[in-house]
């Protein structure tokens, strides 16, 4: 009997075993379909130029890659500091200072913390927990966020959701240090493109159905509904950050980890001794204002349906009645715009750039010149004009495919522009300087406040203007 119950138990116990091996082979046949479809990679491509130890995780790590990633990117673009937080804040009282401050926070306080912890991170033998503590702490930055709005008052919370705003910036800079270093110990050279392409696609298709609905009106414009749209980006924030640590990182080298603030004073001298290279930094630093206007562009809109109490600088304004605002849901159109700007111009631009970075620059600062000189000819000649559903969304449409010119032309005309050995100090120097003339860009708010928003866009208009002169002096650097 005691050998029979023995047998039988250990039959049972290899049916079991057999079981869990088919289900799990099940699952890892799916995923190496779903892997196979999205990437179209032969076998003989998959594991290039990445350790062997991470080869015959492929699927897992691209599909873990593709979740974690368009969870963050679409946490991005829910909290938006242009449009989303700026709304918020506008809805909230806050005064146009702190709304100023958004833009210039974020940006420079995820670019210029990363000259002081490259160094720390690349220290780090597994750096996907970099990656995972600083996607957690930007969703618990985002909860601060919440309570924030809930619990105090406008001016109040305006101030803690721009210190929190800073510190999910500084967390974001441990991110964008740390994923590339990642991606490329366990992801394929041949597919990383597809990775990060993919989650992109997914993160802005997801942007424009929310803003589809709210300009619809499936989705009906509250504070509650951006708190509840925060809910959603802290969340998947933190999913990303446990999603994440799926990845088998193999440990990876510690050495050479050079501080980039070291020697930054010899390094600015020694490229500023460039004349292109100076004239590069003029351009770029001068088109800051396509990343600095949409929240000033939100806050006109928001002045003219008089859910502000401040008024223009000029009495131009004053006349106008509610407006059609009502009809479609103006922050919907607003995001829609944004959103479509960037889907329909990135790859043109990034073909143009191919071909001349400096022309796309030079085309970006003319197209956002077109915009700021329409918006302070609206505002000043035919303010009725500016109650309509789609002249400001159109308007923001216009200026975000400039900045996505930017983007793009400015990244391929400074790697295209420097040789192996100035490239390092070329990027760390611009990082740096555009860094530090962001946090200068914050003076807008106190500007706005202080004079109004129509002398806000007469300075944004010289900028670009002075930037379509500089970016003219440039090199045709594919040509060299």
């Amino acid at each position: 009997m005691t050998e029979s119950n023995s047998s039988q138990s250990k039959s049972a116990g290899s049916n079991s075993s057999e079981s869990n091996r088919s289900e799990s082979n099940s699952s890892e046949s799916t995923l190496d379909k779903v892997y196979l479809a999205l990437t179209t990679e032969d076998e003989g491509r998959l594991c290039k130029d990445i350790p062997e130890s991470a080869c015959n995780d492929q699927p897992k790590h691209f599909i873990t890659h593709v979740l974690s990633l368009s969870a963050t990117k679409m946490a991005d673009g829910f909290i938006d500091p242009k449009l989303i937080l700026s709304w918020l804040l506008t809805q909230l009282g806050t005064s146009s200072f702190f709304i100023g401050l958004l833009v210039p926070i974020r940006e420079a306080g995820a670019l210029l913390p990363q000259l002081f912890t490259a160094k720390w991170i690349r220290e780090r033998q597994k750096r996907k927990w970099v990656w995972a503590i600083g996607s957690l702490a930007q969703g618990l930055c985002v909860a601060g966020m919440i309570i924030s709005a809930t619990v105090f008052s406008s001016e109040t919370a305006g101030v803690l959701i721009v210190g929190l705003l800073g510190l999910l910036a500084v967390a974001r800079s441990f991110c964008s240090v740390s994923y590339k270093d990642v991606l490329g110990k366990t992801v394929s050279k041949s597919t990383r493109g597809t990775a990060t392409g993919l989650a992109g696609s997914i993160a802005s298709t997801s942007v424009i159905v929310f803003a589809s609905l709210l300009m619809l009106g499936v989705i009906e414009l509250t504070i509650n509904t951006v708190l509840l749209l925060l809910t959603l980006a802290s969340l998947l924030w933190i999913f990303a950050s446990f999603f994440f640590l799926q990845l088998h990182e193999k440990n990876g080298s510690t050495e050479n980890g050079s501080s980039a603030i070291a020697g930054i004073a010899q390094r600015i001298k020694e490229s500023f001794s460039d004349r292109q290279f100076v004239l590069f930094i003029l351009t770029r630093g001068l088109l800051i204002a396509t990343a600095l206007a949409p929240p000033f562009v939100l806050l006109l809109q928001q002045q003219i349906t008089g859910s502000n109490k401040q008024s223009l600088d000029s009495a131009t304004l004053s006349s106008l009645s509610q407006s059609s605002f009502d009809s479609l849901n103006s922050l919907g159109l607003f995001i829609f715009a944004s959103s479509i700007a960037g889907l329909l111009s990135s790859y043109v631009w990034g073909k143009l750039a191919d071909r001349s970075s400096r022309k796309v620059l030079m085309i970006s600062a003319l197209t956002a010149s077109l915009g700021f000189l329409a918006v302070l000819l609206l505002i000043n000649f035919a303010p009725h004009w500016l109650t309509t559903d789609f002249t400001l969304p159109v308007l923001l449409f216009v200026i975000m495919i400039a900045y996505q010119g930017v983007r793009l032309g400015r990244s391929t005309h400074l790697v295209d522009m420097a040789d192996d050995k100035s490239r390092a100090n070329y990027t760390a120097v611009s990082n740096t300087i555009i860094g530090l003339l962001l946090l200068a860009g914050s003076v807008f708010g106190w500007i706005s406040q202080l004079y109004g928003l129509n002398w806000v866009f007469v300075i944004f208009l010289s900028m670009c203007l002075l930037a379509t002169f500089t970016a003219f002096n440039l090199n045709e650097v594919q040509s060299h």
